[in-house]
């Protein structure tokens, strides 16, 4: 399936081939840390076929809990996470974060990988209050009934 992303703030694009039978849910406290939530979403690309169409993202290299070291590219205006690749190979082999692909309604998880470092509270997501759009927050009693539009 022929993809392309961007950013949030537009700076950097690109495009690839995923797989969708490939997308995986990450749950190590890496992704945690770097989505900003309980895991992370992403999809390999193709071998060989990233290509960044503008900007060039800011990379950094870390060493997860596997041992495995990875270079986490985003984005230095907005900080939008990217992809993640082993060190010098960012070219040829690219796990994309879904949430930066435009096709991502298409891109449903088939796995779950780190599963004993997920919140035990999303085995009960289902069962939570949903919402259409964002609730309108009153500094003292919380979020209301009215949505913003």
């Amino acid at each position: 399936m022929k993809i392309d992303g961007s950013c949030h703030c537009g700076d950097i694009r690109y495009k690839a081939e995923v797989n969708p039978d490939n997308v995986i849910i990450c749950h190590c406290t890496d992704c945690q840390t770097l989505s900003g939530g309980a895991f992370r979403t992403a999809v390999p690309a193709v071998e060989g076929t990233f290509v960044l169409l503008s900007g060039a993202p800011k990379r950094y290299v870390k060493t997860g809990e596997s041992g495995n070291k990875r270079e986490q590219a985003f984005c230095g205006n907005c900080g939008t996470h990217l992809y993640s690749a082993p060190p010098g190979l960012a070219s040829r082999v690219v796990a994309l974060r879904v949430g930066s692909i435009r096709q991502r309604d298409q891109l449903v998880p088939k796995d779950q990988y780190w599963c004993r470092s997920s919140q035990k509270w999303l085995q009960g997501l289902s069962s939570i209050k949903r919402t259409e759009k964002q609730p309108v927050f009153d500094p003292k009693g919380g979020f209301g009934s009215s949505t913003i539009d």
